[in-house]
Order: structure tokens, then C-alpha cells, then sequence
């Protein structure tokens, strides 16, 4: 492995595992008013299109922690749609 596909991977790792705290405070707490959707919904295009750029590149460090990333925040996104207030 070179080290741009380890500095690929510490890259998408760090931005991969930033919502993991928000995750785990709104499945404790069940409270998300203060997060937005729209932020979420663009950041998910963001990263589905980083997938699809990994993908035509052949360049795995991109799709694996894209992919987790798109998972991730899908489950965010979910998660405030489950819990917003009415």
C-alpha cells in the first residue's frame, strides 16, 4: 500500500467517524431539533457522489470510507426524521 492510499484512508476514517458521536447522542437522548436536515441531506450527496468518483477512479480508500461515511449519515438522517418533533 503507498502512502497516499494511507493518507486516503486516515482522511476518510477521520471525516467517517465524525458523526458517530451525534449518532449515539440522539439514539440516547432521542432528541435531534437542533440538527438540520438539510445540512445532512447535502452532505449524503456529497458523499454518495464521492462513492461514485471512487468507483470510476478504481481508488478503494475513497469508496470504503465514502460508503461507511453514506451509511453513517444515512442512519443520522434517519434518525432525525424518526425523532423531530411534530
Amino acid at each position: 500500500m503507498e502512502w497516499t492510499d494511507v493518507l486516503g484512508l486516515v482522511a476518510g476514517i477521520c471525516t467517517t467517524v465524525a458523526v458517530v458521536p451525534q449518532i449515539k447522542k440522539a439514539l440516547q437522548t432521542k432528541k435531534v431539533e437542533d440538527i438540520s436536515p438539510g445540512m445532512f441531506s447535502i452532505l449524503i450527496v456529497g458523499v454518495f457522489l464521492w462513492v461514485v468518483y471512487g468507483i470510476t477512479q478504481k481508488d478503494m480508500p475513497i469508496i470504503v470510507t465514502n460508503g461507511v461515511s453514506l451509511a453513517l449519515n444515512g442512519m443520522m438522517l434517519f434518525l432525525m426524521l424518526r425523532y423531530r418533533e411534530k
